[in-house]
């Protein structure tokens, strides 16, 4: 007994020493999925921000040639205009030289054409149609020229907020998968064993509850049949279908099915429908989270809305109250 009394202190050490990096392993393991959650969280947050920036910067090239092309439009117009006017030049040179008017519409430099308050009156009072009309001419073209400066410029800027915004994305699941390949195999395994399951019983659930949520009508019903046939689907970046999506890519989709339009940009869905309350939700309704927006989903009523959550996910029904993770919600649009 003495012995036991002796030994049993010093086995409790041991087994405490023993099962000590057991516990450690488990709270490291257990941090290192939280971070990593984050980490796709953040990466969903910069790919939404990547592809507001990539609607805007397809309808912004499209009015930059449209622009462009009225440019060279004007362009063309004015040199036939000029070349009109050679004939009256070349008249009042022989007859003594150009008038003031003339020099100014030939002019390089638009400053010292517009810096004339009366030239333009001038030229109306005194000589042809032709002038008036290449005095009016030039200046649509100036007008014009400028714009595109100006629309290049809106370019250039959201070309590179595209950029920036991907790239962040990129960084972010860079990181996440730094952290678990600090990880040991087996660890990383178990860590995949737990998403699956995870996962697994998110869709399961997920799929039951949609079973009794069919019965709406209207094109807020098509949209949330279209979006419960999506659930068990894996979230992507930039990802519209058909088995891969990112949340604006769901809700597009699925009022796409609907016959509704909308740009694939949480941000910019905002700006589509007319707002709601959170009091008047019905099912149907887009809700939306972050700020800046960077998350949306369909509301199917209870607090709960279908949506594709972020990487490492898949589209499922999950429920939100004020926040929805770290994001607060910011509010609903009906379609």
């Amino acid at each position: 007994m003495p012995l036991l009394r002796v030994l049993s202190p010093a086995l409790a050490i041991v087994m405490a020493i023993s099962l000590a990096p057991l516990a450690q392993a488990k709270q490291t393991i257990e941090e290192v999925r939280a971070q990593v959650i984050v980490l796709q969280e953040d990466a969903a947050e910069a790919a939404e921000g990547a592809q507001a920036a990539k609607v805007q910067l397809s309808r912004l090239r499209k009015q930059l040639q449209s622009v462009q092309a009225q440019e060279a439009s004007q362009q063309s117009s004015l040199e036939k205009l000029r070349g009109s006017l050679g004939a009256i030049a070349n008249a009042q040179y022989m007859s003594g030289g150009l008038s003031q008017s003339l020099e100014l519409l030939f002019s390089s430099d638009p400053t010292l054409y517009l810096s004339s308050a009366g030239a333009l009156e001038t030229v109306t009072r005194g000589k042809s149609v032709q002038l008036r009309k290449y005095a009016v001419a030039k200046q649509r073209l100036e007008a014009t020229s400028i714009t595109v400066e100006q629309k290049v410029a809106i370019v250039a800027a959201t070309e590179a907020r595209f950029r920036k915004q991907a790239a962040l994305a990129q960084s972010k699941l860079k990181e996440a998968e730094a952290l678990l390949k600090k990880l040991r195999a087996e660890d990383r395994a178990r860590l995949a064993a737990l998403n699956k399951k995870e996962q697994d019983a998110a869709q399961k659930k997920s799929l039951a509850a949609a079973k009794g949520l069919n019965a709406v009508s209207g094109r807020a019903g098509l949209a949330l049949r279209y979006a419960f046939q999506q659930i068990g689907d894996n979230y992507v970046f930039g990802a519209a279908g058909p088995t891969r999506w990112d949340c604006s890519g769901l809700t597009m989709r699925a009022f796409q099915s609907a016959g509704v339009s909308l740009p694939h940009s949480s941000r910019l869905q905002f700006n589509r429908g007319r707002s709601i309350s959170r009091s008047a939700l019905k099912p149907g309704d887009l809700v939306f989270f972050g700020r800046p927006i960077s998350h949306v989903g369909i509301y199917v009523g209870g607090n709960r809305m279908v949506h594709a959550p972020r990487p490492g996910a898949r589209v499922q029904i999950a429920t939100f109250g004020s926040w929805f993770g770290r994001k607060p919600y910011v509010g609903a649009r009906r379609l």
